[in-house]
């Protein structure tokens, strides 16, 4: 008879510490936390592992002690460039062994040295299995590559096939920026940025004409975007763009209608139609409200509804077919989501129980039935992909060292297309965060399934580089958010707090190292988002592997002394910027916006005296290095745009590589993007581009603005002209 758990056991502690679940951490205020017993069994559980009881955990690890025993190699294997990685492998004891690397390239095989190394072998399954150990040459060319193990004599072998990964030892800066030894660029949530063209919404047109502007008349390297992941293709449209539903597939509500080519051949009443609505949408980009992704969305679905009707050139079919060729499955899986969702909704957990498993014969029917709104969003996804290529196009050919730098947010929503797909590799049950830290003291809960890592493995990260290089397939580089997430994840059972969450670990030397590896076949930068709690030897161990940081203005302090780290001893591998997109624009975190807007919401855990207390300390704190440096006059401490560009002059003095520049800053803003921790108490994600005073600013007023060439004169480091 078997009993219930009462404590957190021994064997249950091991095998939480074999699946990477932290039992104790310690918090952002250097407190050791123990983490619950109802905390660990339900973590691991969304792992598949069963610790209902003692004996089932005892059956877990055995079987988890004995699984890699069952298999001859590795499921995948991930080497660094330049490293004698050793490799277990499991064959019949006694039997002879021939192990050797297949070039991606082709080319002659590599044979692989077996070590001297005694290892008892086992009784598995009732055979007797031993272990031999083969060490990979130095010398492996970087690429993905495949084992080849064959255990017996010629004939009667057993042959076994596994990935093996060579990643880059060092990434740093691509060959694109040549002699330069930094790059600035704004920052943008294109959403925000409308023209007089765009219908009530940033579009990737917009995109170009930024990325024109800023590089070939300011001198900007790169322009950085927000998340362009896609959405549920339903009403309402989900605003954050880090919560998507696919990280791999783009977000159509960026296309711009009239630039795509079938829409020079549409008939008069179809045309006359999409320009109507083009018209009412584009009345709404002058009006001071909030960005309306709703009735954007609709129009725009009915007008490529047409324009998908309108038949395409032979030049044109073939690009496409191509398209469809190379995207393979996972495109038609993520179409066939869409399609279903908008007849069932986007919560595919509530769809009828035959349709939740994709690879169902009710998929395949219901997709053959919708076969022609499948085809609409594969098409949507090859518009927007030439989109995206024609804007990085503009970008590189205005002299830019980079061009377009994407945004990969950390996760999707939890009934979101990914999830659907690819269930097999993300856990259910739980959903990731972060744990209370200075700036959220409650923690956050983004409703976000992770991978789980156990499954990754056994997948060949397959998921993970399909959606790498779609990301990095127009881009210059890549900003990845919560970058801490390729190391541990704060997972949070459903239904509990944040604060009742435990870490989980991954194998960041696999994960770092596929990214690594994939940007640099695309010629691109990674910057990882490490702010917040981060352990100082994760930020060593990125920047070894030539990963740019990133660092805010408003965080470089000597904590301990309360003065401003003197912006020569910032990072030099990192992006450098004063704000970010979870902090108000500088205007408006000068005015104190940040502690206003969490004071009205009930966000702070201090009191709103001590708060604006010490937010005047650190101000003043900033303004003081500021006048020292002559950045900022004496007198001019009360002048907003003074201060603004005097904190722009101090990202110049820093040695970073890159430095951002918030669009919002360009045309004085001050209404925070977002608000973390929040989701219907405050607007997040919708505030359109507006000056100080809350009036909308399109482009084309933006390209004749003498104060954003100032913030660009300020942050290349020369003389006000």
């Amino acid at each position: 008879m078997t009993t219930s758990l009462a404590a957190l056991t021994p064997p249950l502690t091991e095998l939480a510490e074999a699946y990477g679940v932290a039992t104790d951490f310690w918090d952002w205020q250097g407190n050791h936390v123990t983490v619950g017993l109802d905390t660990v069994t339900a973590v691991l559980t969304s792992l598949g592992v069963d610790v209902r009881t003692p004996d089932s955990i005892e059956r877990s690890l055995t079987n988890l002690r004995e699984a890699p025993w069952r298999r001859m190699l590795p499921a995948c294997t991930v080497a660094r460039e330049g490293e004698a990685r050793e490799i277990a492998v499991h064959l019949p004891d006694g039997a002879p062994l021939s192990v050797r690397v297949l070039l991606e390239g082709g080319g002659t095989p590599c044979d692989l040295v077996q070590v001297d190394r005694y290892v008892e072998a086992r009784d598995i399954d009732g055979q007797r299995i031993g272990e031999a150990t083969v060490v990979l040459p130095r010398d492996l060319p970087l690429g993905w590559h495949t084992l080849e193990a064959v255990a017996g004599g010629a004939g009667g072998g057993v042959t076994s096939t596994a990935p093996l990964a060579v990643t880059p030892a060092y990434l740093g800066l691509p060959a694109s920026m040549g002699h330069h030894d930094r790059a600035w660029g704004f920052m943008t949530q294109l959403y925000s940025v409308r023209s007089r063209r765009s219908w009530a919404h940033g579009d990737l047109e917009d995109l170009g004409e930024i990325a024109r502007w800023s590089g070939a008349e300011l001198g900007a390297g790169f322009v950085l975007v927000n998340p362009l992941h896609a959405p549920a293709p339903t009403v309402p449209v989900e605003p954050s763009p880090y919560l998507p539903v696919t990280r791999r597939f783009m977000n159509p509500l960026y296309i711009r209608v009239e630039a795509v080519p079938e829409f020079g051949y549409l008939s008069g009443a179809a045309r006359t139609e999409i320009e109507r609505m083009g018209l009412e949408l584009r009345a709404r980009n002058a009006a001071d409200v909030l960005v309306d992704r709703d009735v954007v969305w609709e129009a725009k679905r009915s007008a490529l509804t047409m324009l998908h009707t309108v038949p395409r050139s032979p030049g044109r079919q073939a690009d496409y077919d191509e398209f469809l060729k190379r995207e393979g499955r996972g495109l038609r899986d993520f179409a066939t989501w869409c399609a279903l969702a908008e007849v069932h909704g986007p919560i595919w957990s509530q769809w009828p129980e035959s349709l939740q498993d994709p690879r169902s014969p009710a998929v395949a029917a219901t997709a053959t039935e919708l076969a022609d709104r499948v085809d609409f969003f594969c098409w949507l996804q090859w518009v927007v992909d030439d989109q995206l290529a024609a804007a990085h196009g503009r970008a590189l050919a205005a002299g830019m060292s980079l061009g377009i730098v994407h945004d990969l947010a950390v996760g999707v929503h939890r009934d979101g297309a990914d999830t659907w797909a690819l269930q097999d590799v993300m856990a259910r049950g739980v959903t990731v965060g972060a744990p209370p830290d200075a700036f959220n003291q409650q923690g956050q809960d983004w409703s976000q399934p992770p991978w789980r890592p156990d499954r990754l493995a056994e997948v060949a990260y397959a998921p993970y580089r399909d959606m790498l290089r779609t990301v990095l397939r127009h881009a210059g580089g890549v900003r990845v958010d919560h970058v801490l997430g390729l190391f541990r994840l704060w997972w949070v059972p459903e239904g509990r707090s944040p604060l009742e969450g435990t870490y989980v670990r991954f194998d960041h030397d696999a994960l770092v190292g596929i990214l690594a590896l994939e940007a640099q076949r695309a010629g691109a930068l990674v910057v990882g988002e490490d702010l917040g709690t981060v352990e100082p030897w994760v930020r060593d161990y990125l920047r070894e592997r030539g990963i740019l940081g990133t660092s805010i203005l408003w965080f470089e302090q000597n904590w301990d002394e309360g003065t401003a780290l003197p912006p020569e001893s910032w990072r030099d591998l990192c992006l450098a910027a004063v704000t970010t997109h979870d902090l108000p624009p500088t205007a408006g975190y000068l005015a104190g916006e940040h502690i206003r807007i969490r004071a009205e919401l009930g966000l702070l855990t201090r009191s709103l005296e001590e708060e604006l207390r010490i937010d005047a300390q650190e101000r003043e704190m900033w303004l003081d290095l500021l006048v020292s440096r002559s950045w900022l006059a004496e007198a001019a401490r009360d002048d907003e745009q003074a201060v603004v560009v005097a904190l722009h002059r101090a990202l110049a003095a820093t040695p970073s590589r890159l430095l951002g520049v918030a669009l919002t800053d360009a045309v004085g803003d001050r209404r925070a993007i977002n608000q973390p921790g929040t989701d219907t108490e405050y607007p997040n994600w919708q505030i359109p581009l507006a000056d100080g005073s809350g009036t909308p600013v399109l482009l084309e007023d933006l390209f004749d603005s003498p104060w954003a060439a100032t913030l660009a004169t300020a942050v290349r480091g020369r003389p006000d002209s």
